[in-house]
């Protein structure tokens, strides 16, 4: 089951999160930024042992002080037009996310709109890769959550699911 939310992605109480990081996995705004206070330095002493991440891939983290056991970090596709591969970019960062905690066995995982905030990705297509990806995985999960910043994301990713 897909649940579609609004809150906070750090409070949640669940096997993994997805953080939509930057390359370096060294911090940032937004989501990431978020992330790395909310798990405390030992995220950043970790992911420097990492060696970044290319866009549209995944590493795994664990979640340090997070009510979140595990960090699943991906790297979204700066919007570009719709040029430049952002598209398929996108839906790799949920296949290979997904992926990651399949085969940890995980049970639960939550996204934020990966590449929506200062990225640029026009939320309702970034939503459809999203939603189209989380329901090939539907049946794997007990819980799948696209957990949205804004009132109006989650207003978005609501109509588009319904």
């Amino acid at each position: 089951m897909i649940e579609i939310i609004q809150t906070d992605i750090t409070t949640l109480e669940i096997d993994a999160i997805v953080n939509a990081a930057n390359t370096s996995l060294l911090g940032g705004g937004g989501v990431d930024g978020a992330v790395h206070r909310a798990a405390g330095p030992e995220l950043l002493t970790f992911n420097k042992t990492l060696g970044g991440c290319e866009v549209g891939q995944v590493k795994l983290a664990p979640g340090f002080n997070l009510a979140a056991d595990w960090i699943i970090h991906t790297v979204g596709p700066v919007w570009q037009g719709g040029t430049r591969g952002e598209t398929e970019l996108l839906r790799s960062c949920y296949i290979n996310s997904l992926e990651l905690a399949v085969s940890k066995s995980y049970r639960e995982i939550a996204f934020p709109a990966i590449s929506t905030g200062i990225y640029g990705f026009p939320i309702e297509p970034a939503t459809n890769i999203a939603l189209t990806a989380m329901k090939k995985y539907e049946h794997t999960f007990t819980r799948i959550i696209a957990c949205c910043f804004s009132e109006a994301d989650r207003g978005v990713y609501q109509a588009l699911l319904d």
